[in-house]
Parts: C-alpha cells; sequence; structure tokens
C-alpha cells in the first residue's frame, strides 16, 4: 500500500470536485449521458438559506447534492419559455464532510450523487440509478 503524505495535501476544490463530476459524468452510458442534454453541473461549497429551509435542512451540511428545474417527465406540461435551465448541483463541503466520516472513495460519492441526482431529473427510481452507477463503473478517482 502507497502512504500518502497528507503533510503536503490540500482540501479537494471546487474545481476538483467538478473535475470529478465530470469524470462520473463521461463514464455514464451513452443512453444516459444522451437524455442529460442541456443539464448544467455545477458546484458550489453549500446550498443557499432558501433551499436549505425548503429541504428541511438542520444543517450546512445536510444536503450534498440538488437537481432543480423541470425533469424529463414533467417537460410537456411546461412552455420553454422564461423556464430556468436544468441543473444538478453538487455541494463542496457537505461532501467533503461526509467523505471524511464514511469509507468510500471521494469520486464514489462525487459519482453517487451525481448519478442520484440526475436521475431525478430523468424521473429513474432507485433501483434504475443503482443500476446505472454499477454500469459506470461506481466510482472515480480521489
Amino acid at each position: 500500500m502507497v502512504e500518502t503524505d497528507w503533510s503536503q495535501c490540500l482540501s479537494p476544490s471546487l474545481e476538483d470536485i467538478e473535475r470529478l463530476a465530470e469524470t462520473a459524468h463521461a463514464a455514464l452510458p451513452e443512453r444516459f449521458r444522451r437524455l442529460c442534454k442541456g443539464l448544467i453541473i455545477r458546484v458550489t461549497d453549500f446550498p443557499d438559506e432558501e433551499t436549505l429551509d425548503m429541504m428541511g435542512c438542520e444543517t450546512d451540511f445536510d444536503l450534498l447534492g440538488l437537481f432543480t428545474g423541470i425533469g424529463l417527465a414533467q417537460q410537456e406540461a411546461v412552455a420553454p419559455t422564461g423556464r430556468m435551465p436544468n441543473i444538478v448541483h453538487l455541494y463542496r463541503r457537505p461532501l467533503l464532510d461526509y467523505w471524511a466520516s464514511h469509507e468510500e472513495t471521494l469520486g464514489h460519492l462525487v459519482t453517487h450523487v451525481l448519478i442520484h441526482e440526475i436521475g431525478h431529473h430523468l424521473g429513474f427510481s432507485d433501483a434504475d440509478m443503482a443500476a446505472i452507477e454499477r454500469q459506470s463503473g461506481g466510482s472515480g478517482s480521489a
């Protein structure tokens, strides 16, 4: 086992999490990625107060990711003009907090949250999302 010199390591940045999300997205099956056309993946440190209140979160660290927008199943019922883009939000600090207290790689965690939130966009069940995660390899490199 290779030992990491943690004294020289920095906390993963917003850009590092974005790269993990891009890698995870690229590893998804083509049919899944095709359905995500126009979907924005945005990484920020924390959700805003309005989002935390809307989701019933008790702390800033309770939400790892969120899909906002109009899911595919609802798009035909909503006029396309004036609507906000579909966005998967990934929250760096809650992700890092979760990662630090669990036994999984950061790449796996980002992949899991990304798939889960894209699944909400697509109207997939939890079982569908688990199958897609398995097909994508279910991990990324940390």
